[in-house]
């Protein structure tokens, strides 16, 4: 192996290649276990493979190791990673503590920690880099930063004190909002809390609609009402409505109440759908136009960044007002359509003839044979006047078919890889907790 000194922090999201050049996953995390006066041996990395579920690949089966890329030997357990007693994740759990000078001279943040190798297969924690505190008043101001040995400093955590998620977020800031409620879900209950409890409003509602109810309701419950309120306002309405019902009444309509009024009220209709029904699917923010709109404003619309896949597939058409409950409904028009008529051709000349809309009392059932039987994305829903008050998407639907801890559900069976490995010629796939290595 190459002797080599990595910074944990960017190897997150590095790719695991086997011997032969195949992916096998990503780096989410390193693991270390403390020692009575050495620094923290490596005991292994977290990695996620196709599937997004996270398994241990023992320190012992990795090749080399470098800020770009990570081979292995090819023996690989796939069993779901779960953490024991004495083991710390280095970007979850060490990234953000605060430790002390041994010399006296003050305290300070961990911001990274590199690894290198001490011998053959064998890998520890060699020095941190911390920041200390900032001595302007300035708030552009930061403290400066050093590299110390492990020796050097002891850990300054008191009992109770929340850890600082700050450098644990900037490292995760590319992935995308399922990833990220991936990890949280990964991590310990309270470091999980800390975590979103500092995440941005809107990061955190992007993270919420990715999550299980279970944690959702516990993140929310960590917030202040004026804070779980702001989040509830950037989270889509559906996905508010959904996490408002597992509350108490009390407090779901207290919530309701801090809302901005128009979000709120969105909010309050879904929940007045049974939620088995497309009213209780549905999204109340379709993309929605007049039979005057051109196909070139049309496109400009589905275009938004900040818009999902599902509701960009296609554009409503109605009558004035053109926000939920609308005018009467024409049409939709799919954004295909649209892509082959010229950008001054008006819409409401290239409705669907065949797509008609379901009413707020539809079965979900009959909206998912709808969606199968005529291959689409969505579904508008109209009320007793053929109004438009929103669309059922696919993953609506999805969100209902899946069992509800489809999340956090594993596998029956581990996943095959079939690279070869450098000593046997045959990939060894390991159906123990952790494999390879054995006790380490």
């Amino acid at each position: 192996m190459t002797s080599t000194r990595v910074f944990v922090a960017r190897l997150a999201g590095t790719t695991v290649f086997d011997p032969v050049g195949d992916r096998v996953g990503k780096v989410r995390d390193v693991l270390v276990v403390y020692r009575k006066s050495d620094p923290p041996r490596v005991v292994g990395l977290i990695v996620e493979i196709p599937g997004k579920r996270r398994v241990f690949l023992s320190i012992g089966r990795v090749t080399s190791i470098s800020s770009g890329q990570i081979i292995t030997s090819g023996i690989i357990n796939m069993r779901r990673f779960e953490q024991r007693g004495g083991e710390v994740r280095v970007i979850a759990e060490l990234l953000g503590r605060k430790v002390v000078f041994a010399d006296g001279s003050g305290e300070a943040t961990i911001e990274d920690v590199a690894i290198e190798e001490t011998g053959t297969g064998d890998w520890a924690v060699s020095q941190l880099f911390v920041r200390k505190p900032k001595t302007g008043a300035s708030p552009f101001a930061k403290g400066a930063t050093t590299f110390v040995a492990w020796n050097e400093v002891r850990e300054k955590q008191k009992r109770g004190e929340a850890q600082s998620a700050e450098q644990l977020i900037a490292t995760y800031s590319e992935l995308k909002p399922a990833d990220l409620a991936n990890t949280l879900l990964d991590l310990p209950q309270e470091r999980m809390l800390e975590v979103a409890e500092e995440l941005p409003d809107d990061r955190l509602a992007d993270v919420l609609e990715e999550m299980p109810e279970s944690e959702q309701v516990q993140i929310l419950a960590k917030l202040d009402d004026d804070r779980a309120a702001d989040v509830l306002d950037q989270m889509q309405p559906d996905d508010a409505a959904d996490l408002i019902a597992q509350l108490s009444d009390e407090r779901g309509e207290h919530l309701l109440e801090l809302m901005e009024p128009e979000e709120a009220e969105d909010v309050r209709m879904l929940l007045s759908y049974n939620p088995d029904t497309a009213g209780g699917l549905m999204t109340t923010e379709p993309i929605i136009v007049s039979a005057d709109a051109t196909v070139a404003e049309g496109l400009a619309l589905i275009r938004r960044h900040e818009l999902a896949p599902a509701l960009g597939a296609a554009v409503c058409v109605t009558l004035p007002p053109y926000e939920p409950p609308t005018g009467r409904f024409l049409g939709m028009v799919h954004f295909q359509r649209m892509l082959r008529y010229p950008p001054h051709v008006r819409l409401g000349t290239l409705l669907d003839p065949g797509l008609e809309p379901v009413t707020a009392d539809t079965s979900a059932a009959e909206v998912s044979r709808i969606l199968a039987s005529y291959n689409l994305v969505s579904v508008p829903v109209v009320d007793d006047k053929h109004r438009l008050v929103g669309v059922v998407t696919i993953d609506d639907i999805l969100d209902y078919l899946l069992p509800d801890d489809w999340r956090s559900q594993d596998e029956d069976d581990p996943v095959k890889h079939t690279a070869p490995s450098d000593e046997t010629g045959s990939i060894r796939v390991v159906n123990g907790r952790r494999g390879g290595s054995g006790t380490r």
